[in-house]
């Protein structure tokens, strides 16, 4: 499996691209629906579906304008589907202008069998930063895409109203108790591995008491 990593938009979030063959899996679809869809056109891929780590807008405003083009899913939590509804007031809200985001046309709750046989995925429940967080592990690859719960020498917020410490603080522990060696690709920022953020779990923890 190929990895191709993207920061996109004012708040450069991550999308990934993850080819096999010429299929493309899209975690985090982010911010620049044309630099993506001109990306699949150039690489002769072709989309099946598009997954995101959770539901801020940065890092699901270009759905819509794909699904203009594409007839492809976003799988998100369901429990995230309250922060889709307001993309525009919060992307306004965190921008500082109003912007025209086109509305996701078709979601879906993820059925890892759909992906399983080809992409040996699994979804880890990281609840926390928002309700609905998931990350996405490949075990085969040695890779897993935490979205905004883990980053290098940083874990996400948790002061928004929806946040819950707790979720987030057992996120963290389950995720630094896969094996040391899987490499972290976050929502934001540079690589890092599970060993390396491990050591800095106590670190993190403090901001829990």
């Amino acid at each position: 499996m190929k990895i191709l990593k993207f920061p996109l938009g004012q708040m450069q979030a991550n999308c990934y691209f993850l080819i096999k063959n010429n299929e493309c899996l899209i975690i985090d679809p982010a911010d620049d629906a044309s630099f993506i869809l001109e990306e699949l056109q150039r690489r002769r891929l072709k989309l099946i579906g598009m997954l995101a780590t959770h539901g801020h807008f940065d890092h699901v405003m270009a759905v819509g304008e794909i699904q203009q083009s594409l007839n492809t899913p976003l799988y998100i939590n369901k429990k995230d589907q309250f922060l889709l509804d307001r993309l525009e007031e919060t992307a306004e809200h965190f921008l500082g202008y109003k912007q025209i985001i086109l509305p996701i046309k078709k979601t879906e709750n993820l059925d890892i069998e759909e992906f399983s046989a080809s992409w040996r995925m699994k979804i880890i429940s990281t609840a926390g930063h928002t309700p609905g967080s998931q990350s996405y592990y490949f075990p085969k690859e040695k890779i897993v895409f935490t979205g905004d719960t883990l980053f290098k020498g940083a874990i996400g917020r948790f002061d928004h109203s929806y946040c819950n410490k707790t979720d987030l603080k057992n996120s963290l522990v389950e995720l630094t108790n896969l094996p040391e060696d899987i490499k972290v690709y976050s929502g934001h920022g540079e690589e890092t591995t599970i060993g390396k953020e491990k050591n800095s779990l106590p670190l993190f923890l403090q901001y829990f008491k």
